[in-house]
């Protein structure tokens, strides 16, 4: 493998010195992109293009052909591993996914295989071989899968849902048979990370897009038990570094502490919790990424600069933030404000690595 030239991302998820603070963005290769929705069209479907290695390869880098970014995350989606089960999975223009098959009982659970990662889910692995491969060194690549809670929700309602009527239907009614699913499914997680590592993967999340719809305690018991369990048993060095693990709870900003205690080496933060609070909360434990509110791209050029440097004003002086959106960015997006956004974070980002003048 190429000698990596820029590894700002994984230092600062390390909480080592960097000389500028590192940005990349999630959703970055994405439909706001017009080359994107290019690719997507000459694919055939959303899924098509994820299971193609070479337009998977192809539109995760076409954010770094257009923006100084620090890190490509590999272009694929959280419901993968579903779809490898079995479920059912499509995509209907507009709408978001659907299985044919969900999961509403016992028998439904004993069912679901264990995908091989080299098998019914080669054509990811395959994918980040051939990015990493493109990237030649470049930037390191992070791969990702969905918490077992999150693709519990989609399995179990069939699809998005506004009132998680199924699944937490499961939860309360059948919490033994819901453990069942969840342990089935860190088990599927957490091989198929450690496959995207050994296929070249530099860094890894864990996107727990619906954590945050849960009781405090249920979120302990279902969700964040499930991706500390993950986070124990992934391969944490490969190539002669290490490989940092980031946990993002969209609407988790209130369990920072016992995420910070989950192993992981970052936590995500979005924009409802406050940068500077969250590093004074667990800034000595962990390191921090995020966490601009994804709309403010609709924002004038001069708007997104001034919201970077109160982001990095709060965050303060030091390594051990990542500059990201605080979930992924829209769609209508102007790639130009994007382009304002990261070129921002670099040149205002420089003095907070400095050393302290006394």
């Amino acid at each position: 493998m190429a000698e990596l030239k820029n590894d700002r991302l994984l230092r600062a998820l390390l909480r080592q010195p960097v000389d500028l603070t590192p940005v990349w963005m999630m959703r970055q290769a994405g439909r706001y992109l017009p080359e994107y929705r290019a690719t997507r069209e000459q694919a055939g479907s959303f899924m098509d293009l994820c299971r193609n290695p070479e337009l998977a390869c192809e539109v995760t880098l076409q954010p770094l052909r257009r923006f100084p970014l620090d890190a490509a995350i590999l272009f694929s989606d959280i419901l993968t591993i579903p779809d490898a089960m079995g479920l059912g999975l499509s995509f209907g223009l507009g709408e978001g996914p659907k299985f044919a098959d969900p999961v509403r009982c016992a028998a439904d659970i004993d069912r679901l295989p264990h995908p091989d990662p080299e098998g019914e889910l080669r054509y990811v692995m395959d994918a980040v071989r051939t990015i990493r491969r493109e990237l030649d060194g470049s930037v390191p690549l992070i791969g990702f899968a969905g918490s077992p809670w999150t693709l519990a929700t989609y399995m179990v309602e069939g699809g998005s849902s506004k009132e998680y009527a199924h699944i937490k239907g499961m939860l309360y009614r059948e919490p033994k048979q819901l453990h069942r699913l969840l342990d089935r499914i860190a088990t599927a997680v957490t091989s198929y990370l450690n496959a995207q590592v050994a296929a070249g993967a530099q860094a890894l999340m864990i996107f727990d897009t619906w954590g945050g719809v849960l009781t405090p305690r249920d979120y302990r018991e279902f969700s964040l038990r499930y991706m500390e369990q993950i986070v124990a048993g992934l391969t944490r060095e490969a190539e002669g570094r290490q490989v940092p693990v980031v946990l993002f709870t969209k609407g988790g900003g209130q369990w920072l502490e016992l995420m910070a205690a989950s192993g992981a080496d970052a936590l995500g933060i979005d924009w409802t919790t406050d940068l500077g609070e969250a590093r004074q909360r667990v800034g000595g434990q962990v390191a921090l990424q995020g966490n601009m509110d994804p709309s403010l791209l609709y924002a004038t050029p001069e708007r997104i600069e001034a919201e970077v440097a109160t982001i990095l004003a709060a965050f303060g002086h030091g390594s051990g933030h990542v500059f990201n959106l605080g979930h992924g960015i829209h769609q209508h997006v102007d790639p130009a404000r994007a382009g304002a956004f990261i070129e921002a974070v670099h040149r205002l980002s420089a003095s907070y690595h400095q050393p302290i003048q006394s």
